[in-house]
């Protein structure tokens, strides 16, 4: 197939991109590279600068190949940040995705993955969550990409599109050439390697009097590969039908059980300091991915905690400076 993957230049789309190539697929990467980096594209997917906000260049994109499916990643993707620019979320996340779905449905594409996100359930009745877990979007991304998979229902009762979106919590760890680069860094694992690695003092902690048995925060991390393989996965089953999933590896990690095993496989003691709580960060978000393991197979192959760290870490050891060299 001739496979469209905007964001292929990101962290978690770069991987994707890696994964169909090595499946023997012909991909087309479009990216405008605000977050993403030219040199984490696989050099056998073809590389396009680009917008989705400029219908121009996504209408000439399908008209020029010949474009079987779409993997959409491209996305403002930071909660925290979406609470202080609603707009940029709710109005270029949700616009894009609809220049994207429009062109695509013209052009005759009906195939259609979503990268969307665990961030649609703020308020979960029950621990694991489902993917029948009543939606309640936690922020205005989360927000945005409700309002996409809204569109992608309505879609498919009248054009026949067929989709699949992948709702996963903490994307982490990395393959052996694609890894995880942002600029600031704000997710856990990079940045506790970053103390590691004598580019911080210290790592901050947010809180220790939660609802835990060490009092710190629980999330469900997720191999990045584990998640490029779900999207395969459930792409190669939309004959079968539209499905919504949740991602994860069904047990979650304190926030000192990560700093815990970090240590051990870095020797680095890396120095903790207790902050005050952040607004908003529950006290335990778990995955139950029974759904798309039964239905599609999907097993992940980095269950464990100590295999996502240390893929990271060789990875961050590799390429100190990320992707600038």
């Amino acid at each position: 197939m001739n496979i469209l993957v905007t964001g292929g230049a990101g962290y978690i789309g770069s991987v994707a991109v890696e994964q169909l190539v090595m499946a023997g697929e012909s991909v087309i990467v479009l990216d405008n590279l605000c977050q993403g980096h030219r040199q984490a594209v696989h050099p056998d997917a073809l590389f396009l600068k680009g917008d989705l906000k400029d219908t121009i260049i996504v209408d000439s994109l399908f008209e020029q190949y010949d474009i079987d499916a779409v993997m959409h990643f491209a996305s403002h993707t930071l909660v925290g940040e979406s609470m202080h620019k609603p707009f940029l979320y709710l109005r270029d996340n949700v616009l894009n995705a609809l220049n994207l779905l429009e062109s695509a449905i013209s052009h005759g594409v009906r195939k259609f993955i979503l990268s969307s996100s665990a961030n649609l359930f703020d308020s979960p009745e029950q621990i694991p969550i489902k993917a029948t877990e009543r939606i309640v979007p936690g922020s205005p991304y989360g927000e945005s990409k409700y309002i996409i998979e809204r569109y992608l229902h309505w879609f498919e009762k009248i054009y026949g599109l067929r989709y699949a979106s992948l709702r996963y919590f903490n994307a982490a760890g990395a393959s052996e050439e694609r890894g995880e680069h942002h600029e600031p860094e704000l997710h856990l694992i990079p940045i506790v390697l970053q103390v590691a690695q004598g580019r911080r003092d210290k790592l901050t902690v947010f809180g220790n009097d939660y609802k835990t048995p060490d009092g710190t925060c629980i999330r469900d991390y997720i191999h990045v590969t584990d998640i490029a393989q779900s999207h395969i996965l459930a792409l190669n089953a939309l004959d079968k039908g539209s499905r919504s999933y949740n991602l994860g590896n069904g047990k979650g990690c304190s926030i000192m059980e990560v700093v815990s095993t970090a240590r051990e496989i870095t020797g680095h003691p890396i120095p903790v300091e207790i902050g005050p709580r952040r607004s908003g960060d529950p006290d335990i978000l778990i995955a139950d991915s029974s759904h798309i393991r039964e239905e599609l197979g999907w097993t992940p192959r980095y269950p464990h905690l100590r295999d996502i760290i240390e893929s990271a870490w060789k990875w961050h050891s590799a390429h100190p400076d990320g992707y600038d060299f």
